[in-house]
């Protein structure tokens, strides 16, 4: 009898042990994202590869800036790539004063860990604004800088910006770089649109100058001319993964792989793949596995 207790309690030990297991490898790692091509293809890459490694994954996509962090924050999400400058400026308050890239990256990873927010390694690609024109305007107009720019508009030169809504309202956004350079669109001047639509609008010749990511595919497929930032005002938007604390103390090994694939990333990588799908039209989904698969992830 004794012998049949001790089987009994060995077989209810190892389907305690396996059921705990299988639910540790069933814990659903919630991604989300914003909703512009970049956070849509880092989203789906994140998801397909931490797939491929077991875990069970929910994309959380197109939410705006502030939903996406609040997310975060009130754990609905269990990661973003997120952007170490608008962290520094948007979420911290911190104001910029030209502090290099690695500087700002410490400043929002030692903020955040104080709320249980880990900021792990920054990619190579670094998203930060710039306004841009096409290249024959710029050939034609002088247009090399945002001094010149500047220059133009304060000579009464009749040109039109398209930007997105956020950068029209941002605390780093149009207000103070018009002021920082001395120059100012009117208000009938500044075309307000999805962010997507303003590369359309500048190729297309609605607007005289676009705002523009660094890392956007469509800046070299449609001959955009992205005017200098003489005096720095942009600060560093470095990609970074980042994950709720508890998140990665209940999956040891998540760390590590988020760090590979941030190792992956750099300028030239994120603007390939984001032309992909921004000038060539293949799908996010698409696009994500032929990464994974040419990096030999999946």
């Amino acid at each position: 009898m004794k012998d049949v207790f001790k089987k009994i309690s060995f077989v209810t030990m190892m389907l305690i042990t396996a059921f705990t297991v299988q639910t540790a490898l069933a814990a659903t790692i919630v991604v989300g994202g914003k909703g512009f091509t970049e956070q849509l293809l880092l989203a789906e890459i994140t998801g397909q590869y931490l797939t491929a490694q077991g875990y069970d994954v929910e994309l959380k996509t197109g939410m705006g800036t502030s939903l996406v962090r609040g997310a975060l924050e009130n754990k609905q999400v269990d990661m973003y790539w997120a952007y170490t400058g608008t962290a520094f400026l948007n979420f911290h308050k911190n104001k910029f004063a030209n502090q290099p890239a690695e500087q700002i990256y410490e400043a929002v990873k030692a903020k955040d860990a104080q709320t249980g927010i880990v900021w792990l390694n920054a990619s190579a690609a670094n998203n930060t604004y710039a306004l841009a024109v096409r290249q024959a305007d710029a050939e034609s107009k002088g247009l090399q800088s945002l001094e010149d720019l500047a220059a133009k508009l304060n000579a009464g030169d009749k040109l039109k910006l398209g930007c997105n809504i956020e950068f029209y309202k941002r605390d780093d956004g149009l207000k103070p770089l018009q002021k920082a350079y001395g120059f100012k669109f009117p208000r009938s001047a500044v075309k307000r649109m999805e962010t997507g639509l303003v590369y359309k609008a500048l190729k297309d010749g609605d607007v005289d100058v676009g705002l523009v990511f660094a890392t956007d595919g469509r800046i070299p497929a449609f001959n955009f001319r992205v005017l200098k930032d003489t005096k720095n005002y942009f600060p560093a938007y470095a990609i970074t993964p980042t994950v709720r604390k508890e998140t990665l103390d209940a999956n040891p090994d998540l760390a590590g792989q988020l760090n590979m694939l941030s190792g992956l990333i750099d300028d030239a990588t994120m603007s390939a793949l984001n032309a992909q799908v921004d000038v060539d039209k293949k799908s996010v989904t698409d696009v994500a596995r032929g990464f994974l698969k040419a990096n030999g992830l999946l």
